[in-house]
Formats: structure tokens, sequence, C-alpha cells
């Protein structure tokens, strides 16, 4: 089996380098699916996806965010983004692959597809970078009360100053992730709440790339970035003509079991998307990408992009 192609690219940082995947086709080329893949995961955990993926005629491809997969793995740190404005580093990291594969495959549709934290960046992608792409999909999102997102903010934020942001909290880790494990007591691990599939899990917690608690620093930087996407200044810069498709599992406690993936559904309705769709998966929770009914949701992501490619 043909591994994918690693190009590195340099990041916006200015300091390092960043990995990114390709996973290319044979023949014909419908379309193009750029992954941004989430919070203490990489782009090595999409491969069964992306080869379905390339099966039905689309390039998928994707980069390891900083301190994230190979590209954490090259400058020695995990889980940091960097000293500061972190997010809007990342997203430009984004953008920057974004418009490398424009280049390599030009003339096609061009989708993003952002997982969890990644879908926090694709939705900041979406204000910032405005009819840049031919649609949007949305995977395991979702949009905390604004209280609790400052509040998490501050402690991330104090924490920092005191000790620097390149260090690890577990109380702000616990606040953050910890409690999302709480709804499905008792725990068999410390992961039950990305799937039901009990081998997903467990590789999930032997992966090296998955198993390191992200600093305070990027803590901040992903609290600051929810703040952003919920702000009618940014909501106020999307391209309403921009297609946009949510899914999540409807026992997913990041979108508040379905209600925040309808909050967010409703931002997205009240500043004028035209096309815009919403599908939640009874008992499943986070990662619906590597939930037990997997080939359900490939098969519901393949026919909206088949739908958004004519």
């Amino acid at each position: 089996m043909q591994q994918p192609e690693v190009i590195w690219f340099p990041s916006s940082d200015g300091e390092h380098p960043c990995a990114g995947y390709l996973w290319q086709p044979q023949g014909e080329i419908r379309g193009v699916v750029q992954i941004v893949h989430g919070i203490a995961e990489h782009m090595g955990r999409y491969d069964h996806f992306a080869r379905y993926l390339n099966a039905h005629g689309y390039v998928v491809c994707g980069e390891d965010h900083l301190g994230h997969g190979k590209t954490g793995e090259a400058a020695g740190q995990f889980g940091y983004f960097g000293r500061r404005n972190g997010w809007g580093l990342v997203t430009q990291n984004v953008h920057t692959f974004r418009q490398q594969m424009g280049q390599r495959f030009p003339g096609v549709p061009y989708f993003l597809l952002g997982h969890s934290m990644g879908s926090f960046l694709t939705r900041t992608y979406l204000c910032r970078c405005p009819g840049t792409v031919n649609g949007a999909i949305l995977s395991g999102t979702g949009q905390e009360n604004p209280l609790l997102v400052a509040g998490g903010k501050l402690v991330a934020s104090l924490i920092g100053h005191l000790r620097g942001f390149d260090t690890v909290s577990a109380l702000v880790h616990d606040l953050a992730l910890g409690a999302y494990n709480r709804q499905f007591r008792p725990n068999r691990t410390t992961a039950d709440w990305i799937s039901r599939d009990e081998q997903v899990v467990d590789t999930y917690l032997q992966d090296p790339f998955c198993t390191f608690i992200p600093t305070v620093g990027l803590y901040r930087d992903m609290l600051g970035g929810l703040q952003y996407i919920s702000s009618e200044k940014a909501l106020s810069r999307m391209d309403p003509n921009t297609p946009i498709y949510l899914f999540s599992g409807d026992q997913d406690p990041v979108g508040a079991n379905g209600a925040g993936v309808r909050r967010v559904y409703g931002y997205f309705k009240d500043h004028g998307t035209r096309d815009l769709e919403l599908k939640l998966y009874p008992g499943a929770r986070h990662e619906t990408l590597n939930e037990t009914n997997r080939m359900e949701v490939y098969a519901d992501v393949l026919d909206w992009l088949d739908r958004h490619c004519k």
C-alpha cells in the first residue's frame, strides 16, 4: 500500500518546518479535501478515511499543526503553538497549505474538513479567508458558554504568565478535556469519550503523537480562537455562498450532545449561509469518522462532496 507523500513547508512562525501530507487517487480527480486535524492528534490518523475518498476520485491532504505530529517532532516540542499569536500562526499554515495544494491541483473544487479543534480553525479560516474554498465540512464542532471560555482563557493566561506558556497544567487540562470523559462513567480508559470503538480508543492511547498534554499556551490560544469565531465581527466576514456541512455524534461532549453543534449551525444560518446542512448520529461520540458506524459517516461525507462538485 502506497504511503502518503510528505511535503515539508516553512511555518508562518518563521522558525519551524511544517509536515504536510498528500494522498492522491488513481485516475480523474473530482476535488481536493484538505483535512484540519484536532488537538493532540495528527494527520496519520486520517489514513483510512483518506484512502476511502481517494477511491472515489478525491485528493486528500492536510498538515500537522505546530506542536503536533511530525511538525512537533521536528521542533522537539508537542502541544505548543508559539510565544504569541499561536492561533493566527496555525490558521495561516492551513491557508499556506491550501494555496500550495491549489496550485498543484488547479481548476478542481477545493474543500476544508475540520475536526474538533480543527473545526474551530476551519471556522476561523472561513472568517479570515472568505471565498477561498468551495465548501467546508465541520466534524465534532461546538461552542462553549462564553463565560466558561473566558474563565478558562484567564486561568491559562495567569498560569502562563507565572510559569511560562510552554508549560503544562493538569488543572487547565482537566478543565478543558478531562471533563469530557465524565459523561461515560464508569470509565474504561481516559479517552472513552472519543469513540464507542474500543480498538480506536486503545490505538489512540498507544500513539505517542496523541498522548501529550497540551501546554497552557495552546489552551489560551484555542480559547481565544473560540471567542473570535463566536464574535459578530468575525461572523460578519464569512462568505454566505460557501456551503457548510456539520456532522457530529449526539453523544459528543465537545458539541454538548448536539446542542453546541446546533448553536454553531445557528451562527451560520443567522449570517446568511445559503447552503447549510447538519447531521447528528444517534449514540456516536466525538470522533464520528472513527465510530462504530464510520462507513455510514464516510458515505454521507462523500454524498455531500459529490453533490457540491457538480
